[in-house]
């Protein structure tokens, strides 16, 4: 499994022969000025939720790659069926094994709205899994209980990509927590510095998680990750 960051939540995991994107807000995003939105391929798109910094190259991607496949909750893969992009739609605690591994739709507790307003569905997290390990991307997400039934219900993780911008969702502290509960000392963190209110101190969340005997990622927009 590879994974390289485009900023914010937006993550190109590749894993089976399969280019899958996270979450592509990319282009709104000073901070991911440098990536080139069109030289992107990817095979599927998984959208946690509806929200504009998760959906707002959804439909410039899917113009260069007309094969994608677009993964997310009912409603979003409806919204985006509208737009004549392919989708499956799924729900929380449903799984469904696709090209690239076995994907399970998990609780994440957060608000989901499409960018015209229109109801976005739950919001979600993700687990993947194949031969080369399994991935959690925990979308937009505060801490919560149902993070423990990932234990229960998936493979051991090799790694978990948490929020921990604090504001819109958990802070680092609060991941730090998450992490326990999912047992999974491997951590990648997402949804960070975009916008000001999301803003960290690097030092203080990589000591905290050191102090813990983690292992926390801040990576910078279009590092690669071979994990």
């Amino acid at each position: 499994m590879r994974l390289t960051y485009y900023g914010h939540s937006c993550f190109l995991l590749e894993t089976q022969g399969k280019k899958v994107i996270f979450d592509p807000f990319i282009s709104p995003n000073d901070l991911a000025k440098e990536v080139d939105v069109d030289a992107i391929e990817c095979d599927h798109i998984i959208l946690t939720h509806g929200h504009s910094d998760h959906v707002a190259d959804v439909e410039r991607i899917a113009s260069n790659n007309p094969d994608v496949n677009i993964i997310s909750n009912f409603e979003i893969v409806n919204h985006f069926g509208n737009k004549n992009i392919d989708g499956h739609g799924m729900n929380h605690g449903g799984k469904w094994a696709f090209d690239f591994g076995t994907l399970k739709m998990v609780n994440a507790v957060h608000s989901s709205s499409l960018p015209d307003g229109s109801y976005g569905g739950n919001p979600s997290g993700i687990v993947i899994w194949n031969d080369e390990g399994c991935i959690y991307h925990a979308g937009d997400t505060a801490l919560t209980r149902d993070m423990e039934l990932i234990t229960m219900m998936c493979p051991a993780l090799t790694v978990a990509i948490l929020p921990i911008g604090d504001n819109f969702t958990m802070d680092y502290k609060d991941a730090r927590v998450a992490s326990d509960m999912v047992d999974c000392d491997n951590i990648i963190a997402c949804h960070f510095d975009t916008f000001p209110p999301i803003k960290v101190n690097h030092k203080e969340v990589i000591d905290h998680f050191t102090e813990s005997g983690k292992n926390i990622i801040l990576p910078k927009v279009g590092q690669t990750i071979d994990l």
